[in-house]
């Protein structure tokens, strides 16, 4: 079992030509239905509202076979995100939080789903940011048991993050017992402006992850680790739009890394790191030729178990 923990939203996609679009998207949902999609058994923590787009948000999850025991019901209203997109397809974002479904979570809610022993456990984006939602998933990471494999993706929303030392502060507490990070480019500039992207990703695996997989929209992904880097190329595509990309990338790796290892230790065999990383990539790229955050199923990628 596979545990997501974070926001699921409603992404309002708005395109150069005047379109708009509704969907469900949050950077944990989006992984959290990729990993399932792709046949890994994977449990959603977080709010969902009792509106229709509550309603339809979890529909959605279920449809995947995504495991919503732990989801929480409120009568507040569905937290909303206004996704803007350029014409290659890149999205910029507005978000309505305040006294909205996803932001309430509490740590014992948190708890209660990390108390199943799963085997891995997802944290990112507004789960990390969004008070008191990102108090309370920091909070529990901290009574987390050695077990569970952990993956952080902070894609940081700098127009929600009021108090950057603070969001620093916890991002840096999850940092310290996680095996894999998931970073883009963007992300680091952020986190350390005016540090070189590979420079900042090796300094966030000093502090706790065995590796750091490095982002950069359609360059390289970079595999980080202590010692070396190794680059793996991304395919040039048509991108219809990069909503959800991301999310997919990181939620592909983990669920082909977990089907492969299993466990931690698999991230000192090179074999299975890369071969992960590669079909996260034909992941992200088949989510960026689709609208809003669709990523593909098993069969229409033909993944094997090997």
């Amino acid at each position: 079992m596979i545990i997501v923990a974070g926001e699921a939203l409603i992404d309002r996609i708005a395109w150069p030509d005047g379109r708009v679009m509704d969907v469900p998207g949050g950077g944990p949902f989006n992984a959290a239905r990729t990993m399932a999609r792709l046949g890994a058994q994977v449990g959603f923590v977080g709010r969902l509202s009792r509106d229709a787009a509550g309603t339809r948000i979890r529909a959605v999850l279920e449809a995947d076979g995504v495991d919503t025991r732990w989801v929480v019901t409120t009568d507040d209203p569905t937290t909303t995100a206004e996704a803007t997109l350029d014409r290659d397809g890149a999205a910029t974002y507005r978000f309505a939080l305040a006294g909205t479904s996803a932001v309430g979570l509490e740590i014992g809610e948190v708890l209660a789903a990390l108390g199943s022993d799963p085997d891995a456990i997802h944290v990112g984006t507004l789960g990390l940011a969004v008070q008191p939602m990102a108090t309370a998933i920091a909070a529990a990471v901290r009574h987390l048991a050695r077990r569970p494999l952990l993956m952080v993706d902070p894609n940081c929303r700098p127009a929600v993050i009021g108090d950057r030392a603070a969001y620093l502060d916890r991002l840096a507490t999850v940092i310290a017992r996680a095996d894999v990070a998931k970073v883009s480019v963007d992300d680091l500039a952020f986190i350390a402006p005016g540090k070189a992207p590979e420079v900042a990703a090796r300094s966030l695996i000093g502090h706790g992850p065995a590796l750091a997989l490095l982002t950069d929209g359609p360059r390289p992904v970079r595999i980080v680790a202590a010692d070396a880097t190794v680059e793996i190329p991304v395919p040039a595509v048509r991108v219809v739009d990069t909503v959800g990309s991301g999310d997919a990338f990181g939620g592909a790796f983990l669920a082909r890394f977990m089907e492969r290892s299993g466990t931690r230790r698999g991230l000192s065999d090179a074999a299975i790191v890369h071969d992960a990383v590669e079909r996260a990539i034909e992941v992200a790229v088949w989510t960026c030729q689709r609208s809003g955050a669709d990523p593909p199923r098993r069969a229409d990628i033909g993944w094997s178990k090997t």
